[in-house]
């Protein structure tokens, strides 16, 4: 048959991929991705792969006396998509506080705002009457121009809203210290496989997000400190010379300079005494901007070397108040988290020019941003910093949709968090750790909710089902696929994942599809087991039959996950022998299987031991002569 049009190919090579006893399971919007030749079926992006864009210059003033947040904007967005756009998306996360809003969970009155007021929005100039009185987290606004494909337009909208009392991932952290998150209106990502993203937030899951260009000006009053995304422009218009000279040293320095105390602030000693200052902040290519703000936070710095090439360093910097005692070791902690993950797991040097740890009580990501919560224990303050300081790769180097498939970002931060704290910790406590705070609430919660494929839309769980579907399983799974390709092939495979995607939208069959490619093999075996499936872990030993000195372990994978596990063997003699198989081992029957080995001495004893892949029914898993 002659093939005539390149859309005719990829719908031949989508029936070929269909044949595959092994396919997985497509929706119908994402194989039309693939139809339209924006997504390829080799994990790469398609030739037709497209994403839109926005410039957003951000002016915003924050008064303390009545805790409520101003802002204007304009937005220069480029329509890159193939379609006329009619009518955009415009999102605003913090309409979750208001009374009416659809929440996941109760929430307490000093939790609940009035939300967004809106009183002036314009595109190209033309003015639009907008009541957001009625606005939940994501509204159509319908367009008087259209925006033609490949052409921008411009956008100028005013706003307010209230911080809320109650602080979560944004709001009061206390009457004076501010966490200020998701405080714009923004133009909702228009992506190829769903359109405009129409989500609504409801405080469970969490985002996506385009790739902007931002410039942000903050207006606060004087004493007040302002941290940000993103690079501070002005160090000399908004801080006294000796602090300002401080934090300039500290972009350079391999210590820890304090370079303000909560003392200093509080006498006036540090910004400049003006009755208000403009802190002003860029960032290029990320996808958000948040900031936090102060009058009697200290505030620390450093920096780290992260590219060992070019020796580009990273500032390292972080703002608490003097009773959080853990916070001291913040910057430390932090170049520590940059240097490993820039130089082991991934092994991409960190992509951001600075990273600010604020105290606050979210135990939340933002790009360049972490907003955690203090605690006394040292090690478990260090623990949720490495996992937040891991979300800086994925979801914001990689843009993945938070909202739709959770696993894709915090099952790789569970993943780096359980690697690094290997180097931190030692493989076994880091083994202890994980087994304790991620494995076991899943793995003996035998409810229907925690074996939903993880797969699943994250917006259609709740409760336990959502955050082992988030972290613990797709962590099992991806750290499986290390086991059963070796430490350098793995990562060879992951880095090729990411430098194809960086800076796009991947979904979770471009990353299949790109491990399949660069790998040479198929693994929809795999993917199929532990993303598409309702499997757990459960391994039993079905029978050991001993003919001569020849033994045949015979065991039975009830759970269904293709885990790796080590056979342990003690000998009569109180000797010991391990023997290890990778999730290879299921490729042929993920039902069972067999493993042979000598028992030339005699064995007293044999255990199977999925070491972090914790089995539901541990005492069949042991055998006795």
């Amino acid at each position: 048959m002659l093939i005539k049009n390149t859309f005719g190919v990829i719908a031949l090579l989508l029936l070929a991929h269909a044949a595959n006893a092994q396919d997985l399971y497509m929706p119908r919007n994402v194989k039309k991705a693939y139809e339209n030749g924006t997504r390829s079926l080799d994990g790469k992006p398609g030739k037709r792969y497209w994403q839109n864009k926005g410039k957003y210059d951000l002016s915003l003033t924050v008064t303390p006396k009545n805790k409520t947040v101003e802002g204007k904007e304009k937005i220069v967005y480029t329509n890159n998509s193939p379609d006329t756009l009619k009518q955009v998306t415009i999102r605003f996360v913090n309409n979750v506080h208001k009374p009416e809003a659809p929440r996941a969970g109760y929430t307490s009155p000093d939790y609940l705002t009035k939300g967004l007021t809106i009183s002036s929005f314009a595109m190209n100039g033309q003015k639009y009457d907008i009541d957001t009185r009625n606005w939940g987290t994501a509204e159509d606004v319908e367009l008087k121009e259209v925006i033609l494909p490949g052409k921008s337009a411009e956008f100028d909208i005013d706003w307010s809203y209230p911080l809320s009392k109650e602080s979560g991932r944004e709001g009061q952290i206390d009457s004076t210290t501010y966490f200020i998150a998701y405080s714009f209106p923004r133009i909702a990502v228009y992506d190829d496989y769903n359109g405009w993203d129409k989500i609504p937030h409801t405080d469970r899951v969490e985002f996506y997000n385009d790739f902007n260009d931002y410039t942000l000006a903050v207006k606060a009053p004087k004493n007040y400190v302002v941290w940000a995304t993103g690079d501070l422009k002005n160090p000399d218009e908004v801080l006294q010379p000796k602090y300002a000279e401080r934090l300039k040293r500290s972009y350079t320095s391999d210590e820890v300079i304090s370079i303000a105390t909560a003392e200093e602030i509080l006498k006036g000693e540090v910004t400049r005494q003006n009755k208000w200052n403009t802190w002003k902040f860029s960032a290029n290519h990320i996808t958000d901007v948040t900031f936090s703000m102060s009058n009697h936070y200290n505030w620390d710095a450093g920096s780290v070397i992260v590219d060992s090439k070019t020796k580009r360093r990273a500032s390292v910097q972080s703002s608490y108040d003097t009773e959080s005692k853990d916070f001291a070791h913040t910057v430390t902690w932090g170049k520590q988290a940059l240097d490993w993950f820039s130089n082991n797991w991934p092994g991409v040097p960190y992509p951001f020019s600075k990273l600010t740890v604020v105290r606050g009580f979210a135990d939340m990501e933002f790009p360049m941003m972490v907003n955690d919560s203090s605690t006394p224990d040292l090690e478990f303050t260090q623990f949720v910093l490495n996992h937040e300081v891991a979300h800086t790769y994925f979801p914001f180097y990689m843009g993945t949709n938070e909202t739709r498939y959770a696993h894709m970002d915090e099952g790789w931060a569970t993943t780096l968090e359980y690697l690094i704290g290997q180097s931190q910790l030692g493989k076994e406590k880091a083994d202890a750790n994980y087994k304790a705070f991620r494995v076991e609430r899943w793995i003996n919660d035998p409810s229907a909710e925690e074996d939903q494929p993880i797969i699943s839309m994250s917006t259609q769980l709740s409760g336990s089902g959502y955050g082992n579907n988030a972290y613990v399983k797709p962590s099992l799974a991806y750290l499986g696929l290390k086991d059963m390709f070796g430490d350098e092939a793995f990562k060879k495979y992951l880095l090729a994942y990411m430098d194809r995607w960086n800076g796009k939208h991947p979904i979770p069959w471009d990353f299949f599809n790109t491990l399949n490619d660069v790998s040479g093999q198929d693994l929809n075996w795999y993917w199929n087991n532990w993303f598409f499936s309702n499997n757990y872990i459960d391994l039993v030993i079905d029978k050991v039959a001993i003919k001569g000195s020849g033994y045949t372990l015979s065991l039975k994978n009830t759970g269904g996950f293709a885990i790796p596990f080590d056979v342990k063997i003690t000998y009569l003699d109180g000797t010991t022998k391990v023997m290890h198989q990778t999730p290879a081992f299921w490729k042929a029957n993920q039902k069972a299987g067999t493993v042979q080995f000598s028992g030339g001495k005699g064995i007293a004893s044999i255990v199977v031991d999925g070491g972090i892949f914790m089995d539901a029914t541990p005492a069949n898993n042991s055998w006795k002569k």
